[in-house]
């Protein structure tokens, strides 16, 4: 398992950089904790890293979650359903006792 720590926002100025980060964790076959605690905005490009990542990781097997989504990030995530698809969890110590790796 490794943690991949986002920054203040996650959009089509930043995607492919957060992408090829998560990306490059997947690859090694590790699960995958988003730290979300610094990211106060998300654009639809930055959702579509989100659920590509989750896609690649159920797919090897892997699991990936989010952590420390703010009030706003997490209403982003409720209206477009993508809530439905990711493990959420407020703090880190919650997370890992849930994550195998």
């Amino acid at each position: 398992m490794e943690i991949y720590k986002l920054g203040e926002e996650l959009d089509s100025f930043n995607h492919r950089e957060v992408q090829e980060g998560i990306s490059a964790i997947l690859e090694k076959g590790c699960s995958t904790v988003l730290d979300m605690t610094a990211c106060k905005y998300i654009s639809s490009t930055g959702l579509r890293v989100l659920l590509y990542s989750k896609k690649v990781a159920a797919s090897k097997g892997l699991q990936f979650c989010l952590v420390g989504m703010n009030e706003e990030v997490r209403d982003i995530m409720k209206i477009t359903g993508f809530n439905n698809f990711f493990d959420f969890f407020d703090t880190m110590d919650e997370c890992l006792k849930v994550i195998k790796d």
